[in-house]
């Protein structure tokens, strides 16, 4: 049985279809059962929500890029409370659609207390472009980068902790028809992932990315409850905001490392990546979820046949009644 002086990562890859945590923050329910005994880290994908948010305060919500570096034990994190946020605006954004997400951020700042105290407008517009790769895998490309990079830098001189990115996106339906449906790949989820990479890999700092699309409407249809959060508001920049305001600040040295880390919790069949590689090499358990499934077929099986520290388990209640009986 662990207690609250453990630590835990709960990792839901981006991109990758995963059937629990690849829609909109559907492993929330999970992450918050396993925070109630440990410390957890999370990745964003994990608890985005839309409108909603599964973050709580046992949490520690860290970008992708940044979770891989601190893995590799080359970033630290610093627990933090009411980071100071500023949000990049994508000067793609129809003006309409800018003033909506100006309103949510200040309906966020009213209900939640959050310090929000400025926002920036690219110079250009940012180009992005998102697809869906034969393999099943979504991913995309910006083509200008550094205007993001640019208005980054200037928001951390004023004094931001955390930075919140809203990019202007294509409409994504046609990619994914049956993602409402709760099923397939988030066909945004792996451009996102690598707009975030990008300002983390560059100046440290906690970010975190929300798509500004230009159908404000929300769907009277029925939708899948695993994707629901995401079709019934014009904005999904609450969810980040939320993460963003209590997220760890980033330092190479002091600290919580990953040499504190008791264990990691990841799908079955997403194991090729680096945190699981790391945890490898320091004897952390890796505990991988055989009824969390992604398009991927990277198992331990196929790659890791005889590595002890690869524990398949049924399910995430069956690991919880495990940890806590």
């Amino acid at each position: 049985m662990f207690n609250n002086k453990k630590l835990g990562a709960f990792i839901v890859p981006t991109g990758v279809g995963a059937s629990i945590g690849g829609f909109a923050g559907d492993a929330s329910p999970w992450a918050r059962r396993f925070s109630e005994n440990s410390r957890l880290i999370v990745n964003p994908n994990v608890v985005n929500a839309g409108g909603f948010s599964g973050i709580n305060d046992n949490m520690f919500y860290v970008e992708g890029y940044s979770l891989d570096e601190f893995f590799k034990g080359n970033l630290n994190l610093i627990p933090s409370r009411g980071n100071k946020i500023g949000i990049i605006f994508d000067k793609g954004i129809p003006q309409h659609i800018l003033n909506v997400h100006i309103n949510t951020m200040n309906a966020v700042k009213a209900v939640y207390g959050l310090d929000i105290p400025f926002f920036e407008i690219t110079k250009e517009s940012v180009g992005v472009e998102f697809n869906m790769e034969e393999s099943g895998i979504s991913t995309g490309s910006l083509t200008n980068p550094q205007t993001l990079l640019e208005t980054a830098k200037s928001l951390l001189a004023k004094g931001a902790e955390a930075l919140a990115i809203v990019c202007m996106f294509e409409n994504p339906e046609d990619e994914n028809p049956d993602y409402q449906n709760g099923l397939g790949v988030d066909p945004v989820g792996g451009v996102e992932a690598i707009i975030s990479h990008f300002i983390s890999k560059e100046l440290k700092v906690p970010c975190a990315h929300s798509p500004a699309f230009d159908d404000l409407e929300i769907t009277t249809e029925l939708i899948d409850g695993k994707s629901a959060s995401e079709y019934i508001t014009p904005t999904f920049l609450p969810c980040i905001l939320l993460g963003l305001s209590n997220a760890p600040k980033l330092t190479a040295t002091g600290g919580i490392s990953v040499n504190e880390l008791d264990f990691l919790i990841i799908p079955h069949n997403c194991l090729g990546s680096t945190p699981v590689f790391e945890c490898l090499k320091r004897n952390i358990p890796v505990y991988a979820i055989e009824e969390n499934s992604t398009v991927l077929d990277v198992t331990k099986k196929k790659i890791f046949p005889k590595a002890d520290g690869i524990i398949p388990v049924k399910s995430y209640r069956d690991l919880l009644e495990k940890m806590c009986p």
